[in-house]
């Protein structure tokens, strides 16, 4: 098995494609990386918020 490219330049280069190929991979890889860090952010807000408003309803009964 032959590798297609002679180095690791043209391998980046790819034969004049390798801006476009590179951009759309990273731009792939951020997608993702935001669409697992964003509801894992999201989630950890609702916690703490649910977390504070079960504190506040504990206060208030037993100040009752």
């Amino acid at each position: 098995m032959k590798f297609q490219f002679d180095s690791l330049l043209a391998f980046i280069e790819m034969a004049g494609h390798g801006p476009y190929v590179w951009a759309s991979y990273i731009l792939t890889f951020i997608s993702i990386a935001l669409l697992i860090y964003i509801p894992y952010k999201l989630k950890q807000q609702l916690v703490a918020q649910v977390r504070r408003q079960q504190r506040i309803e504990e206060q208030v009964m037993q100040a009752k």
